[in-house]
């Protein structure tokens, strides 16, 4: 079934109106009719649908019945040390899958790529696109954000607004997620941390230690960044039940 994504705010009386991208795509390229029964996703939540008017000028959709939310309960952000090349791009889009419900790049000591101020609206709007089309693949109901990059001391200071934080660290010896989930059963919002293809420098874990951040350990083995941070949140997911 096809899914589509309200524009926000135009559900109203069982009627909604679908983003001007969705518009285009369901009407140049899919092709969709009057009757024509569609997967909706509206202000947060997840509905069976039918086209009630399809023009070039909008597409107008009747909701039928809710259907179950797709969201995890466990609110999940990756921040992710800049890494090199493209594979930010490879993260974002995995980790929405996975359910992440933000991904925060970092600029971090030994982080290779410096990003120019002048090209990150482009890139944000990169990467939030691959967010979003991520999302729609993945039949997620709430569109996760890419935020702005920021600064180890930034990070620092967010953290303060999650249940609690973990930083996966080479170093890290004798507490790992399953020992975290047993000490925190109970959190809804967790701050993940990830490095660069360098690794964090011991000044930068001291930052995030005195912020509360927890160093954890993934195992014996060095993984790659574009696999750690997909890893930590998998294992999350699954020790929160979310894969159930």
């Amino acid at each position: 079934m096809h899914r589509f994504y309200a524009e926000p705010g135009s559900l109203c009386e069982g009627f909604a109106r679908l983003s001007r991208e969705d518009t285009d795509h369901a009407v140049k390229t899919l092709r969709l009719a009057p009757g024509d029964t569609v997967e909706l996703f509206a202000d947060g939540a997840r509905f069976l649908a039918e086209i009630a008017e399809a023009g070039r000028g909008g597409v107008t959709v009747r909701v039928l019945e809710p259907l179950p939310s797709t969201e995890p309960r466990l609110r999940v952000t990756l921040f992710q040390g800049l890494p090199k090349a493209d594979k930010l791009e490879l993260i974002v889009q995995k980790a929405v899958e996975l359910g992440a419900e933000a991904v925060v790049p970092v600029a971090m000591e030994r982080s290779v790529v410096k990003l120019a101020a002048e090209s990150v609206p482009r890139k944000l709007e990169r990467w939030q696109k691959i967010a979003r089309e991520a999302c729609k693949q993945s039949g997620r109901c709430v569109e996760p954000a890419v935020g702005q990059p920021v600064t180890v001391a930034q990070l620092a200071k967010e953290l303060a607004r999650f249940d609690a934080a973990v930083v996966p660290w080479e170093d890290a010896r004798g507490y790992g997620l399953r020992a975290f989930h047993e000490e925190h059963p109970d959190v809804r919002t967790v701050a993940v941390v990830i490095g660069p293809e360098g690794g964090i420098s011991p000044e930068e874990i001291e930052i995030l230690r005195s912020a509360g951040c927890l160093p954890v350990t993934l195992g014996p083995r060095i993984l790659r960044t574009e696999t750690a941070g997909l890893a930590a949140v998998s294992a999350l997911m699954c020790l929160y039940g979310e894969m159930e």
